[in-house]
């Protein structure tokens, strides 16, 4: 799937609770809510499974799509002629972090 079409749907959870995010995934009309949930599950699964992390604690810090392989097909037309068709890839990426407990406090002055 093509990058553009994907960043419109990182755009709508990055900085989302897991949950959330998820929740919102699965009822999104675009077609590339479902490799994007994928991926997210997945963050999630491997935050439980490695470093112990509990999934209600868990947002979404990053997320980014960055262009893949292009592959290069040829359709006919017309008189021998023939048009270029780009099948787009793109690589989601998902980084899942744990809310802190404290929020960090500004100082006043200086």
């Amino acid at each position: 799937m093509s990058p553009t079409k994907v960043r419109r749907v990182i755009d709508i959870v990055r900085g989302m609770d897991v949950n959330d995010a998820l929740d919102t995934l699965k009822y999104a009309p675009q077609a590339a809510s479902e490799p994007v949930y994928k991926v997210v599950a997945s963050a999630v699964a491997n935050a439980e499974n490695t470093d112990q992390l509990r999934a209600d604690d868990l947002y979404i810090s990053q997320a980014f799509v960055d262009e893949g392989v292009t592959l290069r097909r040829i359709r006919p037309r017309a008189k021998g002629s023939a048009s270029r068709i780009l099948k787009r890839a793109s690589h989601i990426t998902v980084v899942v972090e744990p809310r802190s407990v404290e929020a960090p406090s500004k100082k006043k002055g200086a």
